[in-house]
């Protein structure tokens, strides 16, 4: 069982967390987004934007396996099987809720964002002038709903997964933990490169999509945990 009394894990993984933020910030205000993009496309716009292995296999395909994988976690809260025997149904829910979370705080955030996917630009073909998502309120000229990334949470949304075993005192769960962390987020990556290529999305906005993903799992870990804490104290 996950055990938030751990603390030397809280401490590592905070850590981690703060250093995955401050080389975000890094990365947004070297103005890397750009340059990438062009590397990609010219007025014309994206060579890869309507490739049909991408859109069918890595867009459309990827996000209706999501949508399984997360009916079959679901399904495992109520008959567990394999590694999820190894945690409580608590936890299972935790994962349930970590996930559905996660994909609602990026579907949230998208819905108020006024950046505009990079095939907007008009130095790429659109009719949108480039502005940082971190100039709040302002307007490009675009179509909007571009930060953060949306295809990516179907992998990042599912970082929630990996906390009940990364948490957990056996090192042998913990290493099923981490190994599955390092799994989703390269997945995560994939499809956010995927998207950049088709110029949907800079390479922040996978980023940041994984970034808030993951603070919402943590979030939602020690809530949960906080709540264990609190029955097991009545019970006792």
């Amino acid at each position: 069982m996950s055990s938030l009394r751990t603390q030397p894990l809280i401490y590592r993984w905070s850590l981690y967390t703060g250093a995955c933020f401050l080389c975000l910030l890094a990365w947004d205000f070297s103005g890397l987004d750009r340059p990438i993009m062009h590397l990609l496309a010219d007025a014309r716009g994206f060579a890869w934007r309507d490739s049909a292995a991408l859109e069918t296999i890595f867009h459309t395909g990827a996000r209706r396996l999501a949508i399984l994988i997360y009916l079959g976690v679901i399904c495992m809260l109520f008959w567990p099987c394999g590694i999820f025997r190894t945690v409580s149904r608590r936890q299972r829910a935790e994962v349930v809720v970590g996930i559905a979370l996660s994909l609602v705080a990026i579907s949230g955030l998208k819905s108020i964002s006024l950046t505009s996917c990079p095939w907007d630009l008009q130095e790429f073909g659109g009719s949108a002038h480039y502005v940082s998502h971190w100039q709040w309120g302002v307007r490009d000229g675009g179509s909007g709903a571009c930060f953060p990334g949306g295809h990516a949470s179907s992998a990042m949304a599912f970082l929630a997964l990996s906390l009940p075993w990364l948490t957990s005192d056996p090192l042998a769960q913990q290493r099923w933990g981490r190994n599955l962390l390092l799994a989703l987020l390269s997945l995560g990556l994939l499809l956010g490169s995927v998207q950049t290529l088709r110029g949907a999305h800079y390479p922040s906005h996978t980023f940041w999509t994984g970034l808030i993903c993951w603070l919402v799992a943590w979030g939602n870990h020690m809530a949960f945990g906080a709540w264990a804490q609190r029955s097991a104290a009545k019970g006792s």
